[in-house]
């Protein structure tokens, strides 16, 4: 079948999209995910706020009910959110494909992470050593951030870059201390992957609609 005739509006939107590391497919599951997770775990913060001030007081099959439904749900808006960007394959500039390529490297780092703060809370019976796990994602995600920042030069990556520091350091600084601890988390997943998340899919979504 021919091709459709090229237009200079098409051409000049093709090369805007290159210069700022944007391109048809956005940033759809990463900002699907950043959204899900800050909402999702931030809520799951906010439960266990409740329960450390003493107004929930559930059983425990009920609590782990509550844990293990913020986890299913994650994975199915993450199910869903591949599956939806598999639906526009065109690949995106180098800039957006380096940026997906160091958060993707980021969560890889995560896992190991995971197994070394898990088995040690295990193996010490202190679960304050699980507690450090968060500030190390955080301070991952801290460099993640900086290098999206320097491809794209947006102002609010390096809000975000900068938060995600500061945020790691409080909770390595406060994991004696479960209130304070709480706050900063819960506050930190509102504020550097859910508003992160919106930004992106928003402008993903806005992305597509345009192609």
């Amino acid at each position: 079948m021919p091709e459709k005739p090229r237009t200079p509006e098409a051409d000049l939107a093709f090369l805007r999209s290159i210069v700022e590391g944007g391109g048809p497919k956005g940033h759809l599951t990463l900002g699907v995910a950043y959204l899900a997770g800050g909402l999702l775990y931030g809520g799951q913060c906010l439960f266990h706020i409740g329960q450390f001030m003493g107004w929930i007081r559930w059983p425990d099959l009920a609590n782990l009910a509550v844990v293990v439904g913020v986890l299913l749900a994650f994975t199915a808006v993450m199910v869903w959110s591949v599956r939806e960007d598999r639906k526009a394959p065109q690949p995106g500039p180098m800039a957006t494909r380096t940026m997906n390529a160091a958060f993707s490297a980021t969560g890889m780092a995560n896992l190991a992470i995971v197994a070394i703060f898990g088995a040690g809370a295990v193996r010490e019976q202190d679960f304050s050593i699980w507690l450090y796990y968060p500030a190390v994602v955080f301070a991952f995600q801290a460099a993640a951030w900086y290098v999206a920042w320097e491809l794209k030069k947006r102002v609010w990556m390096l809000a975000v870059a900068i938060g995600g520091w500061l945020t790691a350091a409080a909770l390595g600084l406060l994991v004696r201390d479960p209130g304070p601890y709480l706050v900063v988390c819960t506050a930190a997943l509102f504020l550097l992957f859910a508003a992160p998340g919106w930004v992106m899919t928003r402008d993903a979504l806005k992305a597509r609609a345009a192609r």
